[in-house]
């Protein structure tokens, strides 16, 4: 089975309408006039560039579904991973993702620069910028084995803002 990517994930949600407005304004996704006729309680969205059909599903559970316990009560998914194309759309995503209260945590990971946030329902999701492959060097590839603060602006003024991620690694060169 030969894998390539990742083609869309389906999270069930407590409040539809609510997290159609967090993944919309805090993260940019459109919504995708795809749900059956007849099909109440979910929705069909894609991320800001995508050629995906959709990128995320969400099926509404009731406002009366708990928070996510994954990881700290009980088994399931810890979180999926979107990439950004440059340090300044990682920059711009953990304004707007503070602004909300959604920004849960940042890291170094030396070959990536990780943005973590968690939507309304407790779900777990990583923003993530990837070194280009003609960029790596010794000291990012050693950074793999640590995870360390990421201070975005001294990234920036390594690779520059509007540096492409990803190139030669998730994205063929």
């Amino acid at each position: 089975m030969g894998i390539h990517r990742l083609n869309h994930a389906v999270l069930y949600v407590g409040d539809l309408a609510r997290s159609i407005t967090f993944y919309r304004d805090v993260l940019g996704f459109r919504v995708v006039p795809m749900t059956p006729d007849g099909f109440r309680g979910a929705a069909f969205l894609q991320a800001p560039g995508s050629t995906n059909d959709h990128d995320l599903g969400l099926f509404e559970v009731g406002r009366g579904a708990g928070r996510s316990t994954a990881g700290r009560a009980t088994v399931g998914l810890y979180h999926l991973a979107w990439e950004v194309d440059t340090l300044d759309e990682l920059a711009a995503t953990a304004e707007r993702l503070a602004a909300a209260g959604a920004l849960v945590g940042s890291s170094d990971h030396g070959t990536t620069k990780s943005l973590y946030g968690q939507d309304p329902d407790g779900l777990e999701f990583e923003v993530v910028w990837l070194v280009p492959a003609d960029r790596l060097d010794d000291a990012a590839l050693a950074a793999r084995k640590r995870i360390g603060r990421l201070d975005l602006d001294r990234e920036r003024q390594r690779y520059g803002g509007q540096t492409r991620g990803g190139i030669g690694i998730s994205v063929p060169a």
